[in-house]
This record gives structure tokens, C-alpha cells and sequence, in this order.
């Protein structure tokens, strides 16, 4: 009987996951279906907006009237503004992730591994500068760029995301895990405290490493205030994720197949690195 009742309420648990996928998923099937209209047939679709009379409700379409790729089509080829702020997107998504890259788990590993004076103060000022919000240091950050004469330019946007105290924190913690005798038998072995930086450290640290980097392209694919606030005078340097709004204001009729391409770097990323994400968010003990 007790068996009988963990297999009903495993059923059960799989049916409301399953019916919560298909609702947390149903935005970007739509999306995607939408994306597929014509630009004349979503303009009529769109219109319908704001109208909360029950007999014009905005109905919901399940198929077009005809298959299109004419939304493609003229972002890809008639109007390049769309990929031109698409490509900027990808310009700060790549140079930032490089940029951390380059420059955490070099910190991440000092702040682990080293002892140094002032090493647990400096650590301190990273879990504040982690629990900051935005607004709190966007005006120390506009005068700093501003005497440095880099506002209104790509670094300013990149620049001060290279140095993102959440993932310093977090690769710190998972190396702070890892076990003495690995690195001391490396230094037995004659390595120095690069080579195992770079030879045992990086490799072991790999789930944390994908999982970081995963969550940080997230944070510089959706970047909406640093913008708006850096680049105040260069439009023409906004990201996507910025002007996207502006599209749905007036609908322009391929509205849907940006918000396709705009989603796709992010799913392919995730689904490449889901793994690390779920190994390395869950901060699992090595065996």
C-alpha cells in the first residue's frame, strides 16, 4: 500500500512539473510561432493591444494565416538596425566574459589560497560591493568614468563589469572547497603557484567556471541600466536589450522574430552549459 502511494504521488509530482514547464515555456513557443507571421498580419495582431472590450478582446492565434519568413527577412536583410544592436549585444556579451575571464579566478584564487595582510578586509569590500544595487554605485561609477574620459564610449559599459563581485565570490568559495593535499602534492612536484593555478586549479573548478560564466552572459545580454546611464549621449551604442522596447511601442511587425533572435544566444548557452550550472551552482563537494 505505501508503495502504491509513493508511485501515485510521484505521478502526481511529474504531471504539476510537466504542466509548469509548459506554462513557463508557452511565451517563448508563442514567440517563436509569432515569429513566423507576416509583418502585416502581426501589425493587425498588434493593434488589437490595450483593448480590454470583451468583444474585440486581442485573441490569441495559434497559426498564421500563412507561413513567413518575411519578419526575418527584413530584420536580416531590408532594416540592419535591429542586428546592428544585436551585434553590439554580442560586442559587450563577449568582451566582458573575456575580460572575467582574464581577471577572476585570478582574484577568486588569491583570496583562497593566499595569505596576505588586508586579505579578509578585501574580501569584505567584495561581498558589499556584491550586495550594492546598481543604483548605489552608478554615481561614483559616472564621475570615475567621466575624470577618466571614457563615458559615452564601449568601455564604459565594459569596463566596469569586467570586476563583478558575485562571481569573485563564488569562484572563492568553491576553491576555498577544494582539497589542500591536491595543490600541496603538485608542489611537491615541483609547480609553482601558477602552474597550479593553471594545470589543477582551472581544470577542477571547471563545473563552477561554466556554470559562472553561463549566469554572467545572462547579466551582459539583458544590460538595460548601465547603458541608459553610460552612454547617454551615443544611442547608436546601445545594446538590444535597450531599444527592444521601442519596437513594441509602435509595432513595426517583426517585433516577434527580434524577440526569437534575441532569445536564441541565451538558450544555446544555457543548454551548453546546463550541466556546470546545475554541478556548479549547488557547490558540490569533491570525492
Amino acid at each position: 500500500m505505501r508503495t502504491t502511494h509513493l508511485k501515485k504521488r510521484h505521478v502526481l509530482t511529474r504531471l504539476l512539473l510537466f504542466v509548469l514547464a509548459c506554462i513557463i515555456l508557452l511565451p517563448v513557443v508563442m514567440t517563436v510561432l509569432y515569429s513566423f507571421f507576416s509583418p502585416a498580419e502581426i501589425k493587425a495582431f498588434m493593434k488589437t493591444r490595450g483593448n480590454y472590450d470583451a468583444s474585440v478582446f486581442m485573441q490569441i492565434k495559434l497559426a498564421p494565416d500563412m507561413f513567413s519568413l518575411s519578419q526575418y527577412y527584413r530584420i536580416l536583410i531590408e532594416d540592419m538596425s535591429i542586428l546592428r544592436y544585436f551585434v553590439n549585444s554580442a560586442m559587450y556579451a563577449a568582451a566582458i566574459l573575456l575580460g572575467q575571464a582574464l581577471l577572476i579566478p585570478m582574484m577568486a584564487y588569491a583570496l583562497s589560497r593566499f595569505r596576505f595582510p588586508g586579505r579578509d578586509a578585501l574580501f569584505f569590500v567584495v561581498i558589499m560591493l556584491m550586495l550594492l544595487p546598481f543604483q548605489v554605485t552608478m554615481v561614483p561609477n559616472v564621475l570615475t568614468l567621466r575624470t577618466l574620459g571614457l563615458l559615452n564610449t564601449v568601455w564604459a559599459v565594459i569596463l566596469p563589469m569586467t570586476i563583478a563581485p558575485f562571481y569573485i565570490f563564488l569562484l572563492r568559495q568553491y576553491m576555498v572547497g577544494l582539497p589542500a593535499d591536491m595543490i600541496e602534492a603538485a608542489q611537491i612536484d615541483g609547480a609553482g603557484p601558477l602552474r597550479c593555478f593553471i594545470h589543477v586549479v582551472l581544470p577542477v573548478c571547471q563545473p563552477i567556471l561554466g556554470a559562472a560564466a553561463a549566469l554572467s552572459f545572462a547579466d551582459c545580454w539583458n544590460l538595460v541600466e548601465q547603458p541608459l546611464t553610460y552612454l547617454t549621449t551615443r544611442t547608436d551604442l546601445y545594446p538590444l536589450s535597450v531599444v527592444f522596447n521601442q519596437l513594441t511601442q509602435e509595432s513595426t511587425g517583426v517585433e516577434f522574430a527580434g524577440a526569437a533572435l534575441y532569445t536564441l544566444p541565451a538558450l544555446l548557452i544555457y543548454l551548453f552549459f546546463q550541466n556546470d550550472i546545475l554541478e556548479g551552482v549547488q557547490l558540490t563537494e569533491l570525492k
